[in-house]
């Protein structure tokens, strides 16, 4: 679980329009999304609240994303999370990153996770809006890394404390 609160990340993300300026714009390319009946993720024998706040950057920071791209991508991500088996409850695009509020199974690595949102955002992207690409002057969609950290709505320490609490 970690240091941060999921309510702060959901925050971050929903004032990423604010935070780089785009929200005063005609036509803002930012787009968001926000699920309103979360994705049960059940594992047997175990109980789990595993979230990650990703950010994945385009290849050298190039304004990639409008908002319809930034809509197209994030449902074409929803049906991979569904394929896969991980839920993604939050995304906000900005031109040139993405935030998600992913959550896992703990059979999933978040890199793993984080990997196939990366290589079908590529493969979407490339299929569907390569003109994006070429007028950016770039061949592969994003950076060769990926932010993640873990939130959530306990803190390591209030988790620790519990573990070593007596029944």
């Amino acid at each position: 679980m970690g240091q941060v609160r999921i309510d702060a990340v959901r925050q971050y993300l929903e004032q990423q329009a604010t935070h780089h300026g785009y929200d005063s714009r005609l036509l803002p390319p930012v787009s968001g999304y926000r699920s309103q009946e979360p994705t049960q993720l059940t594992a047997s024998h175990a109980a789990f609240d595993l979230n990650h706040h990703l950010v994945f950057s385009t290849c050298q920071r190039k304004g990639i994303f409008n908002s319809e791209i930034g809509e197209a991508l994030t449902e074409y991500w929803l049906r991979v999370a569904t394929k896969y088996n991980f839920a993604i409850d939050q995304v906000s695009v900005v031109p040139d990153h993405i935030h998600l509020l992913v959550r896992i199974v703990p059979s999933m690595s978040i890199e793993e996770c984080a990997l196939l949102l990366m290589n079908n955002g590529q493969h979407f992207v490339g299929k569907y809006y390569p003109q994006f690409l070429v007028e950016a002057g770039i061949d592969q969609l994003w950076q060769a890394s990926a932010y993640a950290g873990t939130c959530g709505e306990y803190s390591t320490g209030l988790i620790q404390k519990w573990l070593s609490s007596p029944e």
